[in-house]
């Protein structure tokens, strides 16, 4: 254990890895340690995770953030789930909903009751027993208090970051401008010491913040902390994204289009639509790249497309000596789930649980360590799943991903599912059993046996128990305005 007690904390970087440490941080232990956090404006963000999911409410509420108030600054509309195209095989679509799924019984989770109804010929689609993929369906959504349908936000990645540090700086965090020239280590230690900038000044601290984007210049280019590999399960390695004009409805979900070298995204916000444009340069030139999704785009362009050029995996240690990656320092998986900004609000409140005022210890450190490789490793199986249960072969990339070997911890949920129709989950993982199994249909898996709990039902009493279910749905579902209209009506973007 290093005795040194921490009570300054230096966060290097700002963008919305930097603002979300930030601003959580001085909420939750302002008056215990200094927080200041370097940034340049000459320094751009990333600024592409436009997208969560429903664990940010739960942050934000932690936070005390007034949700209308940042819808309004974030130009943020609402998001129940995920539409997929041309996943499991060209021309098919399945959704992805936040959210429960019909209604389960301590003996059999909602699905072994749905694929006894299938057998006997009434069942439906499961989609049909959950609100949040009715109302995408409908293009329909409301919250208020005591309100049952689970969402998440699109936002504005850039005026997120801004509307944090508004938050952040008049409770306490000092902002300092300036480009980071150097990192100075204790030469015994290697523990950081300060920070020096080009402007001259040495901005020294106890606990380090890794905010730095994929430069991960404090965890990386001076620990040497090293970087595990999952390009052999997740191939893309580049990405475009661009802001055009709003076009169309405001829908709540965000679409991902699979294409024959990766996919894009169109996530909707109250002035402009997000787009994204991810590949594999195995199998596309970033110039073909580019052309492909200018033509795919449906309205005009704001500025011309960025490219961003990555590597899926994660640091070796996310807690390194003294200093912390949060956010792209720490690692990267695509954001087809919407995982980018959960991962540093979950990385910052594991930090608030074990802070380590009296010292760093290196028990806290290893299970720090051990709970973010945990979590990293789950989502990283969840994004391999998507790629792996596909049907396409029209492409050598689709075959790649169709034939590849996955992770051990990856095939035995398939063949849990496939063999028996069980959907396990820990209670700490971030995807729960609801979001396998939609995922999991909806990419073509079909159990080759179930629970039979539902046998012991007449099916007349099975027929109308999910009767109630679709009724109940559609039933809150009638509730429900127009999405674009109630965003209209309950935060407006400001101007």
């Amino acid at each position: 254990m290093n005795g040194k007690s921490v009570k300054r904390v230096v966060i290097a970087g700002g963008g919305t890895a930097g603002w979300v440490a930030a601003a959580a941080l001085v909420k939750q232990l302002g008056p215990l340690i200094e927080i200041t956090l370097v940034e340049s404006d000459e320094i751009g963000t990333v600024g592409v995770g436009e997208s969560t999911i429903p664990t940010a409410r739960t942050f934000h509420n932690i936070l005390g953030i007034y949700e209308q108030g940042f819808v309004k600054a974030t130009t943020a509309t609402f998001k129940v789930g995920i539409e997929f195209e041309n996943w499991r095989k060209l021309g098919d679509r399945y959704f992805h909903a936040f959210g429960s799924v019909g209604k389960s019984v301590w003996m059999a989770d909602f699905q072994h009751f749905w694929l006894e109804a299938v057998r006997q010929g009434f069942g439906g689609d499961y989609a049909d027993y959950s609100l949040e993929a009715q109302a995408a369906k409908a293009n329909r959504f409301a919250t208020h208090e005591g309100a049952s349908i689970a969402y998440a936000y699109h936002l504005d990645a850039t005026a997120y970051a801004k509307f944090l540090r508004r938050l952040a700086e008049p409770a306490g965090v000092k902002r300092i401008e300036g480009k980071i020239q150097a990192v100075v280590q204790n030469p015994e230690s290697g523990f950081v010491e300060a920070l020096e900038l080009e402007s001259g000044a040495r901005i020294e601290g106890d606990l380090f913040l890794d905010c730095t984007g994929f430069r991960a210049l404090l965890a990386e280019q001076t620990l040497k902390t090293g970087f595990e590999d999952w390009s052999q399960w997740l191939m893309n390695d580049a990405a475009f994204a661009v802001q055009t004009e709003s076009q169309g409805p405001l829908v709540p979900y965000t679409r991902a289009i699979a294409h024959d070298a990766g996919w894009r995204w169109r996530i909707p916000l109250q002035r402009r639509m997000g787009n994204g444009f991810v590949f594999s340069t195995d199998y596309l030139s970033p110039d073909e790249a580019k052309s492909r999704f200018i033509d795919a785009l449906e309205s005009k362009p704001l500025f011309d497309p960025r490219l961003l050029r990555f590597k899926a995996g994660m640091r070796k240690k996310s807690w390194n000596k003294n200093v912390i990656a949060i956010g792209l320092a720490s690692g990267f998986v695509e954001p087809l789930e919407s995982t980018s900004i959960h991962a540093i609000m979950i990385a910052v409140t594991r930090l608030i649980q074990n802070f380590p005022f009296d010292g760093i210890a290196d028990a806290v450190v290893e299970r720090f360590n051990a709970l973010s490789r945990r979590e990293a490793e789950h989502i990283r199986d969840f994004i391999i799943l998507h790629y792996k249960l596909t049907e396409r072969d029209d492409s050598p990339y689709w075959r790649r991903c169709r034939d590849m070997e996955i992770p051990a911890s990856l095939a035995e949920r398939i063949a849990l599912f496939r063999e028996a129709g069980l959907a396990s989950q820990a209670n700490d993982e971030l995807f729960r059993s609801d979001s396998w199994i939609m995922v999991m249909l909806g990419q073509g898996i079909f159990p080759q046996s179930y629970h039979h709990a539902a046998r012991m039902m007449e099916p007349e009493q099975l027929q109308q128990a999910l009767t109630d279910l679709k009724a109940r749905i559609a039933h809150e579902l009638g509730q429900l305005p127009d999405h674009g209209a109630f965003v209209a009506s309950y935060a407006p973007a400001e101007d």
